[in-house]
Formats: structure tokens, C-alpha cells, sequence
């Protein structure tokens, strides 16, 4: 427990700086308004990335969500108002905070050991997201998981020096929606506990203060 606080504290220094919503709410697969706030939304299945990089979290269904607030308005995304709806079962799936994901994204043995505690506590599984060497959905692409670290390489002539790639716990922290006031449009993902089959969810709804988004 205290080494799971110590890494929860490491990639919580990490700040939501949530991804770059798209030229217009339209480009979005989904999308509607509520109280005057165009809103967007992707499902992503169980993939989150920055363009760049891209990395799948399994145990979590992944939703980017964007909204078109004003340039000169100042908001605040509450994420705990979120719930997805999944076949129209309730409860409802509630959003979860990203250093908890990215915590048991970087450590996913944790996964197993909670388990093993909780069966032997007599309590029920505790939803933990970890990635894992195996497809989440048919066709989808083999997930990546971050090599052992090595002596970086030479940098290119001309002076150009080569971007590291930021680490999938930091990436999944830095493209999280963003919790603090925010000027403007603000985008980013959503993680939502979940350790079916997603060739099973025929119908998939995300709800944000009384308005709903049919993402399936």
C-alpha cells in the first residue's frame, strides 16, 4: 500500500493538460449543446493518445470529450458528473481520476495482488485498469508497452535534437480532461471502469448534467 501511494503521489506531478479539441464541435462523431455549450465526444474503445503516441489501457473504456466554452469564459469540468451507460444497464459507469488509472497502468501487478487480498478478505474484485499483452477488441492494434530504457541515440546532423517519448502513465495524466479552470474550448479523455467484453456493449451512453450522448 505504501509503495502504491508513493507512485500515485510520482504521476500525480504530472498536470491534466487535456488533448487539442478539433477546428469544430461538427468534427466529432458525436456531438450536441447543452445549456448553450456546444459539446463533442469520440469513443475511443480502450486507446488514448496524443497524435504522436498512442497506447491502449485495458480494464477502461476511453471516451475524449471536448467542450466548446468561449474564449473569454473561464470553466471548470467536473468529471465526477459524468456516467456512461452501457446496453442501458444501471448503475451507470462513473468516470475515474487519471492518476489512479495511470498508477495501475505503470504497475499492473498491483491488479493481481488486490485481488488476491480481497479474495482472501472476502470481499468483492476491485475494477483496476493495467494493460495486458492481447488485443481488447478484433482488429485492434497490438498494445504497446514502454521498452526498458536505454542510453539515448546520437542526435540527427543539423543540430535537431530528437523528442523523447513521454512515458504511457505521464501521457495518460497530461491528455486527461483537465479539472481546473480553463479558458476557452477544453478537451480530453475519460476513464470509465470496465472489464467485459466490448463486443458485447450494443448500445453506449454518455451522460453529463442531464444531456446524453449517443456514442453506440
Amino acid at each position: 500500500m505504501v509503495r502504491f501511494l508513493i507512485v500515485v503521489a510520482a504521476v500525480a506531478l504530472a498536470h491534466a493538460q487535456g488533448t487539442n479539441p478539433k477546428a469544430a464541435v461538427e468534427d466529432y462523431p458525436v456531438h450536441t449543446e447543452a445549456h448553450g455549450v456546444p459539446i463533442g465526444a469520440e469513443y475511443m474503445v480502450h486507446s488514448f493518445g496524443n497524435g504522436e503516441q498512442m497506447y491502449i489501457v485495458e480494464n477502461y473504456l476511453v471516451v475524449e470529450v471536448a467542450f466548446y466554452y468561449p474564449k473569454a469564459a473561464e470553466a471548470t469540468v467536473d468529471i465526477s458528473k459524468f456516467a456512461l451507460h452501457i446496453n442501458g444497464k444501471r448503475p451507470a459507469l462513473t468516470a475515474q481520476p487519471p492518476t489512479t488509472v495511470a498508477a495501475n497502468m505503470a504497475h499492473p501487478e498491483w491488479q493481481a495482488q488486490q485481488s488476491r487480498v480481497n479474495a482472501e478478505a472476502g470481499v468483492g474484485p476491485v475494477i483496476l485498469g493495467a494493460p495486458q499483452q492481447r488485443q481488447p477488441f478484433p482488429g485492434a492494434p497490438q498494445p504497446r508497452v514502454p521498452a526498458p530504457p536505454r542510453a539515448p541515440d546520437a542526435d540527427p546532423p543539423g543540430g535537431i535534437q530528437r523528442q523523447q517519448p513521454v512515458k504511457p502513465e505521464e501521457l495518460l495524466i497530461q491528455t486527461a480532461m483537465p479539472t481546473e479552470p480553463r479558458r476557452g474550448p477544453i478537451s480530453g479523455f475519460l476513464y470509465f471502469p470496465y472489464r467485459g467484453k466490448t463486443s458485447s456493449i450494443k448500445s453506449l451512453v454518455l451522460e453529463w448534467d442531464g444531456v446524453s450522448l449517443k456514442l453506440r
